[in-house]
């Protein structure tokens, strides 16, 4: 067997025996193949998909910092909450009333009309001026006197059943506290309401049995040590 090579071609494999000689071409593309190792076909698409989402990504949080006061933008690191914001807006108030922003203003000295609320959605305003001329109130402002109440009766009633533990009467203590139990749960649902239809910022929290047992014991006079 000779090996020779031409010049731009690929090796030429002569192969020498009783029959005569025949030479045969290798193929240099298939040995190549064979020792490089497969490509993933999925490997080229993943970084454009990756780049892709990273352009949105910083495109999103452009967008959303623009929304934010020039204080506070460019900090994407920084845990940003509603104080951050309202502080900000206490500064720039602060800083306006030092440099007069607010003396002379139009309507100074004037009484506010309050027939209308600029702020408050239009529907909500109407609904609202409506029930004022009727002499109503909306249905959160109700509730919220009537939650306010049954607390009040609520621990007025705790605070005696509370004395009877106190002074011994432990079969009265556990019929009261089951009741009082199941007038604190109805309590409670009535809060979830109220803050299901209250204006935000307007919620009120329900009441927990330990943190109520728990104020009574501070309210009992401490011993007096000598």
């Amino acid at each position: 067997m000779k090996r020779s090579a031409v010049d731009g071609a690929s090796p030429l494999i002569v192969i020498v025996g009783r029959g005569g000689s025949k030479p045969r071409r290798a193929s240099s593309s298939s040995s190549s193949s064979s020792s490089s190792p497969p490509s993933s076909p999925n490997t080229g698409s993943a970084k454009p998909n990756k780049k892709i989402t990273d352009r949105l990504s910083g495109v999103i949080d452009a967008v959303n910092d623009r929304k934010l006061p020039p204080e506070l933008r460019g900090q994407r690191n920084a845990v940003r909450s509603e104080t951050d914001i309202l502080n900000v807006v206490e500064q720039r108030i602060w800083h306006s009333m030092e440099e007069g922003h607010f003396e002379n203003l139009p309507g100074k000295g004037k009484p506010l009309d309050l027939n209308t609320n600029p702020h408050a959605d239009p529907a909500e305003d109407t609904l609202y001026r409506i029930l004022s001329r009727n002499k109503c109130a909306p249905e959160w402002v109700e509730l919220n006197k009537e939650i306010r109440n049954n607390i009040a009766e609520w621990r007025s009633v705790l605070k005696k059943a509370w004395a009877c533990k106190k002074g011994g009467d432990d079969s009265k203590w556990l019929v009261l506290s089951g009741d009082l139990k199941l007038q604190l749960r109805d309590i409670n649902n009535r809060v979830f309401r109220y803050n299901l239809i209250v204006p935000f910022g307007r919620q009120m929290f329900g009441l927990k049995w330990e943190k109520e047992i728990g104020r009574l014991n501070d309210e009992e006079p401490r011993p007096v040590e000598e």
